[in-house]
Formats: structure tokens, sequence, C-alpha cells
């Protein structure tokens, strides 16, 4: 299913009788581009060092994630050498007019580099948890953000992930995430999970978590010759989907994923009708 345009704007869609809710998941390899495989050797300095590319492509970013109301992000620098020890989710969220933003550091490599796991919203979450996902190798997280009321059997959850490149390790990792979902009324599961809809642990993971893939199969990576799906987002069967798209944004060695969704009437709260503040630094909040 191809999208049409996603709608401009900074503030949630109400115009409708049901509020649409509009969501990308983009690994945006901390602001670099990737045009051909052998970059990935001959521009490798590039993951150390700051360099002037990296900015330029962080301002298109932001001007594409300000097209959306809840955008989860992978392979963030929160900070370190390689970015100019630039906060670049906070960079995102203040160029892109977000009202909130919380981001999960899951790697460290000392000065070097600060790996993130980041949630942008326009809406502000019940509630933020920072889940450490299994593996042989550290350094692989979840972050959650909890839409809705105080009543959990009304709320809109959104994860964001960032699995491992093992087979074994990804088990793993979804195996935890399908008990922490299993049972959520409605879900949102959104990142680069590092391997395709029909593999057995992706099937899996749907089987146990009760969610669906609305159009499996979308590909992915490399940005710049797309033959690989590494990148999802999955819902709870309750939530009606409208959209989705792989969008031909080549910023990143990934394209981003973008899906517009209905919110239930059961998860709204005085916060839906009136989001898109563009508050100050100040008042952002982080985890």
């Amino acid at each position: 299913m191809q999208a049409p345009p996603l709608r401009p704007g900074n503030a949630l869609d109400t115009s409708l009788s049901t509020p649409r809710l509009r969501i990308l998941s983009y690994n945006i390899q901390s602001g670099l581009t990737t045009k051909r495989y052998s970059h990935y050797l001959t521009g490798g300095w590039k993951h150390l060092v700051p360099v002037p590319s990296r900015m330029k492509n962080l301002a298109q970013i932001a001007n594409l994630v300000a097209r959306y109301d809840v955008v989860g992000l992978q392979e963030v620098d929160a900070g370190s050498l390689r970015s100019g020890f630039l906060d670049q989710a906070h960079y995102l969220a203040d160029r892109a007019r977000f009202g909130h933003y919380y981001e999960q550091t899951n790697r460290r490599v000392g000065r070097i580099s600060r790996h993130c796991n980041v949630i942008l919203s326009r809406i502000p979450p019940t509630e933020i948890s920072d889940h450490k996902l299994p593996g042989v190798l550290r350094g692989r997280g979840a972050l959650v953000a909890r839409f809705g009321g105080d009543d959990r059997d009304c709320s809109l959850f959104v994860f964001v992930v960032h699995l491992a490149l093992s087979r074994r390790g990804r088990e793993r990792q979804l195996r935890y995430l399908a008990r922490k979902i299993k049972g959520l009324p409605y879900a949102i599961v959104m990142g680069d999970m590092n391997c395709a809809s029909n593999t057995v642990e992706m099937r899996e993971f749907r089987a146990e978590a009760g969610l669906i893939e609305p159009i499996p199969g979308l590909r992915t990576f490399p940005s710049w010759r797309p033959a690989q799906q590494l990148d999802h987002i999955l819902v709870s069967p309750g939530l009606p989907v409208h959209a989705v798209e792989v969008l031909s944004y080549r910023y990143s060695d990934h394209l981003p994923i973008a899906m517009e969704i209905d919110v239930p009437p059961e998860v709204r709260v005085s916060a839906w009708d009136r989001p898109g503040a563009r508050t100050n630094a100040e008042h952002w909040k982080r985890a």
C-alpha cells in the first residue's frame, strides 16, 4: 500500500471524528550518509570525529520528522566526540518543535560515541520506561512510552527498539519483548530489528506478542538500493492503520518508515486534543 503524501504541520490532526496519529521510525546512523558499501570502509573515520555533512543531514532529518506526531529514532548520538558533543536528540526536538523527547543511551565508547534510542512526541506521555535487552553483548535496549490516562487497559504503548545483529541475540530479545507486550490492549513496536518479516524469530514474535505487520516485506536497507527489510512498525490488531510508507529520504544508510493510525476513543485524554504546543527547551523532559 502506497500512502498519500503525509500532511505537514506540528500538531495531531483532530479534525477527524477519531484523531489520527502520524508515526515514523528511522535509524539515522548518527546523521551520516552512506551511498555505497565501500563507504563503510573509506568513510569509517566519520564515525569517530565530527564532520560538517553530519549537521547538514541532521537539519534535513529535523525537517522530515517535523511532519509527525510520535517519532522513534535509532543510532542517535547523545553528545560525544563524533557529534561535536551535540546532543542530537535535543537538537532534533528543538528544530522540529517537539514538546517532549526522551533518550536511552545503550552503548558508550569512551568519549567517542554514545548510541541512543530516542522518542520524540508532541503528546505528553503518561509514563516512560527504559529496558535493557538481554544478549551476550550489551548495548541493545527498548524505550517505551505510554499514552493515555491512569488506566493501563486504556493506554497506548509505543516501543522503540534496536535489536542485535545475531539471530540468537534477536530471539532472546524478541522473547523478552513479547512477554512485555502480550496482553497490552494497544501497542506499537517500531525500530531497526535487523531481520525480515518472514524470519522464524519475527513470525514467533508476532504470534506470541499478538501483533500484526500491516505490510510485511518493506525494504529499507541499504538506502541507496533497498534490498533488505530491517526496519519495521508492528501494531496491535485493534489499531486501525490508514497508511504505511517507506520514504525515499537518504540521509542515512536506512530509509524511514511512516504510518498513520487512528487513536482509539478509550485512549484519548485531554492531552490528545491540545497537542503540538511549541514549548521552550526548559519544558522538555529527558529520560
